[in-house]
């Protein structure tokens, strides 16, 4: 009995079951780009989170709600990512970061793509109608911007097309609060404010790296069409546009106020500190990354500021 367990567990771990299983997980987690699925998840905890905290309700009298919330916003959100997958097959081969998606090797074929991006949404706002019809609403809502108005509509055509694509990437948090609470309340609406006006200056950042790979694609992002220089100034826009969003939450204390008028100042300084090192590639690369903590630790931070 022990050899013939031994022996199998070696072909499970050198054989080509093994492989083929790990291979299709791999590609699977591509399709679904479940980067963005785990941070929509963290801002979308966050609005949960806060509608309980304010509304007096319990975290544990409500974990059937929260995982439904979770779960649902989490299949919508990855069903959106792999429609946009299939919708770009047709250029993600001109970039170097996208080549390798099981979309444009042909690992998956395109009509299951489809099929599975469909099937991932419907799922996911079945889930979201067990907790509230607005909580579903505002999830296919967030579907229909990124799939329709950012991938189909705005990519190609608009150097807009960042902003039209924010929207999508702000309601997370709005579909949280409203699983809880369906009468939306204004502190909701400033977690959508800041995710919307956090999201232009860290993908500027990310298109100024990327800006050779966007022209050969023909997406119209910021860095191709106006160059570095606008799309530093338009960096510093936004980043100054997050400074009076924290004073409109007040209910989460003066720490939280402080930390974030922090956060914003040091990512304003950091951006006018790099410029003495003429680099433009250096200066994106370490404005994105400031951009990906930035958002990790605000979001962090409002829960942590209600336990204490």
């Amino acid at each position: 009995m022990s050899n013939s367990k031994a022996l199998s567990e070696a072909v499970l771990e050198n054989g080509q079951p093994a492989v083929v299983e790990k291979t299709m997980m791999k590609d699977f987690l591509a399709l679904i780009k479940v980067g963005i699925v785990n941070s929509n998840a963290m801002t979308t905890f966050t609005g949960l989170w806060l509608a309980l905290h304010f509304s007096g309700a319990r975290f544990l009298d409500n974990i059937d709600l929260i995982l439904a919330t979770l779960i649902g916003s989490s299949l919508i959100v990855a069903g959106s990512c792999s429609l946009n997958n299939y919708i770009d097959r047709d250029i993600d081969h001109l970039m170097e970061r996208t080549k390798d998606r099981p979309t444009v090797t042909g690992r998956v074929q395109p009509g299951k793509v489809a099929l599975m991006s469909f099937l991932l949404i419907g799922i996911g706002t079945a889930f979201l109608l067990t907790t509230t019809v607005t909580a579903a609403v505002i999830g296919l809502f967030g579907v229909f911007s990124y799939v329709v108005l950012y991938t189909l509509w705005s990519k190609r055509q608009y150097v807009s097309n960042t902003i039209v694509g924010s929207i999508s990437g702000a309601v997370p948090p709005l579909i949280g609060w409203a699983a809880v609470d369906a009468n939306l309340d204004i502190m909701a609406w400033m977690l959508f404010a800041i995710v919307f006006v956090w999201q232009p200056p860290h993908f500027y950042a990310l298109a100024m790296r990327r800006v050779e790979e966007y022209r050969a694609a023909g997406i119209p992002m910021l860095p191709v069409v106006k160059g570095f220089k606008a799309t530093k100034k338009s960096i510093y826009m936004w980043v100054a546009a997050l400074f009076p969003l924290p004073f409109f939450l007040q209910e989460l204390g003066i720490s939280f106020m402080v930390l974030a008028t922090i956060l914003n100042i040091g990512w304003l300084v950091l951006g006018i500190y790099l410029e003495k090192l003429k680099d433009d590639m250096k200066w994106a690369k370490l404005m994105f990354v400031y951009s990906l903590q930035y958002l990790t630790v605000m979001f962090v931070a409002m829960v942590i500021v209600t336990l204490i």
